[in-house]
């Protein structure tokens, strides 16, 4: 058992001992960890747990208490519970500003129109479609893996057989071309 106080310890810490500080670091630690367990709720934590934020708040707390002064038994325990206290008060505020990150579902459709709906308009949409079923299938499986789906050039040459990245890239602008004169040729 260690008999010296924490009181004689922690003037050994203000003097720069190091070995005072772990022997502080290794008595407050585990009793100030299991005061604080669940008081940190698990949405705020970001990769660090409760055992991390209460060492890194009474090593901080440790190595600049130069000016502390011990108001009677149990005062330094106090202390660093108060310190620990406002270390997990601050990562509450921390998570408020910043919420944690959220996934979205890649299957919820919204009940807005789409991106593509709301660019060109119901009329060159319909234009768009006539013209897009005046194509052979390839070309138009091509303008839809690009123009609506958004797949790069490897995952079409990939989706449709194509030799390279650079054939798919040929083929979607000739399927393009082909697109644009059939639209014209509604629209006029």
């Amino acid at each position: 058992m260690d008999l010296e106080s924490s009181l004689e310890l922690l003037e050994r810490v203000k003097r720069g001992d190091a070995d005072a500080l772990d022997r502080l670091l290794a008595r407050y630690l585990l009793p100030l960890r299991r005061w604080a367990h669940g008081r940190l709720p698990q949405w705020v934590r970001d990769g660090s747990d409760t055992e991390d934020l209460v060492h890194d708040a009474i090593l901080q707390t440790l190595r600049h208490l130069s000016h502390f002064d011990a108001g009677g038994p149990g005062a330094l325990h106090r202390y660093l519970r108060t310190a620990v206290m406002n270390r997990i008060r601050d990562e509450l505020r921390r998570a408020h500003r910043h919420p944690p990150a959220t996934e979205l579902d890649d299957e919820l459709a919204s009940k807005a129109p789409s991106p593509l709906v709301r660019a060109i308009g119901k009329e060159t949409l319909a234009a768009y479609e006539a013209a897009l079923d005046q194509l052979r299938e390839e070309e138009r499986e091509l303008i839809i893996g690009r123009v609506e789906w958004g797949l790069d050039y490897h995952e079409l040459a990939a989706a449709l057989g194509k030799p390279s990245a650079n054939a798919a890239r040929i083929a979607v602008s000739r399927a393009l071309l082909k697109l644009a004169a059939r639209m014209k040729a509604h629209i006029t």
